[in-house]
């Protein structure tokens, strides 16, 4: 099955950020938005957001340009 996008961990983030988005803007139009479980479900996809995007962030590691035991003379 050939997507449009590539199922990364950044489209999975975008899309999960578009649809809660939707879903507030969605439910709020409709008046739907005082409902309990309309709150619970939002709040609870916020949260997931929250986790995966925390994953990305900290599974992601700094590149160093330089290694530390060779310093270079950059005063040129």
């Amino acid at each position: 099955m050939k997507f449009l996008f590539p199922p990364n961990k950044n489209t999975i983030a975008l899309v999960t950020a578009t649809v809660i988005t939707l879903l507030f803007f969605v439910s709020g139009v409709l008046g739907i938005l005082d409902y309990l479980i309309i709150k619970a479900l939002l709040i609870f996809l916020t949260g997931c957001l929250a986790i995966v995007v925390s994953v990305i962030l900290f599974k992601n590691s700094l590149i160093k340009n330089r290694p530390e035991d060779k310093l270079q003379d950059d005063s040129n």
